[in-house]
């Protein structure tokens, strides 16, 4: 008896957040180690569709770096970097397509399915939703750098997304962008879903990382920080507390804030129901992002 109030309580203390969240849009974006760790992927989904079936409307973006590098090794292409990014030619950008919104894309669709939710995957191969031009950067002395086709979001179908989530159904959008004429470019997973959700106008961004969120000192466990404004977060940047892998993440994060999205969270894939433990309880197991 004492198990069965406890579960009442927790109900009940998630009953505020539906109710505050109901038809409002939140941007998951997954990737990283936790696309191949299959009991995670299987709580995530598992999450996805609670909250779909409460009444949010979950818009799920998804890279899938590792992946296309082994494909790309099964092939003989040696993947190569420029400045933190994936040069992308035109074989390479055929297997990143086909890994992505055939095999990945593809994958989540039917692990969602077979759990009783419903599913469509948005991409070049179905409905293509996301927009995209090729990105021009520049070095340090201002030469511009060849990234061959490598792109960003910068518009999407927001009509089709719309009535995918209206008529209860996941969108399942991998990091694939079409140009306007039709060509695809590789998009980074983490821009795309800032993208979507400013786009969308969201209520919430979730980047699912494999570490709890932001630490004031990553060696102490204990100095996680569960909730920070956008000030803090670029300071942070600058002192190098933020580094590596977490900057563009916490940039693509700031930008939608700046936008319209109301909060941005980064929690543990590894972590079971990490998703619903921050956005249906009253403290949080990630960092909330706050503008």
């Amino acid at each position: 008896m004492d198990e069965a109030i406890r579960k009442a309580g927790v109900l009940i203390e998630a009953l505020a957040w539906i109710r505050r969240f109901r038809d409002r849009y939140v941007v998951i974006k997954l990737g990283g180690s936790a696309l191949d760790e299959t009991e995670a992927v299987q709580n995530l989904l598992t999450d996805v569709i609670f909250m779909e079936t409460v009444g949010m409307m979950p818009v799920l973006i998804h890279g899938g770096g590792k992946s296309i590098t082994r494909a790309m090794n099964d092939a003989g292409i040696e993947a190569r970097f420029v400045h933190g990014r994936r040069y992308t030619d035109d074989a390479t950008m055929e297997i990143v397509a086909k890994v992505l919104a055939d095999d990945i894309c593809g994958s989540l669709v039917d692990n969602i399915r077979s759990q009783g939710g419903k599913a469509a995957g948005l991409n070049y191969l179905t409905r293509n939703c996301l927009i995209g031009e090729q990105l021009k950067l520049a070095d340090d002395d201002g030469a511009p750098i060849d990234l061959g086709r490598v792109g960003a979001v910068v518009d999407i179908d927001r009509k089709l997304i719309e009535e995918t989530c209206q008529s209860g159904t996941i969108p399942v959008i991998p990091s694939v962008a079409l140009d306007r004429d039709g060509k695809k470019l590789n998009v980074n997973a983490d821009t795309a879903a800032a993208a979507v959700a400013r786009l969308l106008g969201a209520e919430k961004l979730v980047f699912l990382s494999d570490v709890p969120g932001i630490y004031r000192n990553r060696d102490d466990a204990e100095s996680l920080l569960s909730h920070i404004e956008a000030p803090r977060c670029r300071q942070l940047i600058a002192d190098g507390i933020i580094d590596s892998g977490m900057v563009p993440k916490v940039e693509a994060a700031l930008e939608a804030l700046d936008a319209g999205v109301g909060k941005v969270h980064v929690v543990d894939a590894r972590m079971p129901h990490s998703i619903l433990l921050e956005v249906y309880s009253n403290q949080g197991v990630g960092t909330e992002i706050v503008a």
